[in-house]
């Protein structure tokens, strides 16, 4: 799963490959903006950890990984 996390006063954002579902990113970032977490906590495929304080969220968006296109191909 593709997540990409805006955080306030940062000209990028973060991009993970997490392998959680949707709807368990869903209910961290849910519990996190609510007030019972002061951290986003999500781990990535490599098992790398991103933390994010929560009063820095500009957003959140969830999708499905996109494949990668190898070798040529009609244009």
């Amino acid at each position: 799963m593709e997540v990409k996390i805006g955080v306030q006063h940062t000209p990028r954002e973060i991009v993970l490959e997490s392998g959680l579902s949707a709807e368990e990113v869903e209910s961290a970032v849910a519990e996190a903006l609510n007030g019972k977490a002061q951290l986003l906590s999500l781990t990535d495929d490599k098992g790398r950890k991103v933390l994010v304080p929560a009063d820095r969220i500009a957003y959140v968006e969830i999708g499905e990984p996109s494949t990668r296109r190898v070798g040529f191909g009609a244009l």
